[in-house]
């Protein structure tokens, strides 16, 4: 992957909705040249998906919280119990004094009560620990452009 793809990556983060042309343009391709990189970029698992951003108050899930949780074994096999609950948007595995993390989206804060209960459910969870976010100041996709390993 070089510059230009990287640059291709952060416009289409911009705006996915662009058209190749558009996406040459910004990055100083022809569109069928824009329109191959991206191709090979989807071809190799780069781009996973396209998606649109949808605000979370919008559609009724405003309240935010992180938790940890708290096992008795190990909570590697556990991805599908997690996955089953569709308040969870993001779960990962986690080293310190918890095992799992999770980014629950619900639209109150009895709702919320409910998962953490589901989650207390869960084969070899001992505990949660949430912590409800009050304001968000920005959330932002990984950017291409920043350096990584040479």
């Amino acid at each position: 992957m070089d510059q230009i793809d990287r640059e291709l990556l952060a416009e289409l983060q911009r705006d996915a909705t662009q058209s190749y042309a558009a996406l040459g343009q910004a990055v100083g391709l022809s569109a069928g040249a824009a329109h191959e990189r991206v191709r090979k970029l989807r071809e190799a698992g780069v781009i996973r998906r396209t998606s649109a951003e949808v605000d979370p108050t919008a559609v009724g899930s405003g309240v935010l919280a992180y938790v940890m949780v708290e096992s008795t074994s190990w909570m590697g096999d556990s991805a599908q119990a997690f996955a089953s609950l569709p308040e969870i948007v993001e779960a990962h595995i986690i080293a310190g004094s918890a095992s799992v993390l999770v980014k629950v989206r619900t639209s109150t804060t009895e709702q919320l009560q409910d998962v953490l209960r589901r989650i207390y459910a869960i084969d070899g969870v001992s505990g949660t620990q949430a912590t409800v976010v009050l304001e968000t100041f920005f959330e932002r996709p990984l950017s291409p452009l920043a350096p990584g390993p040479a």
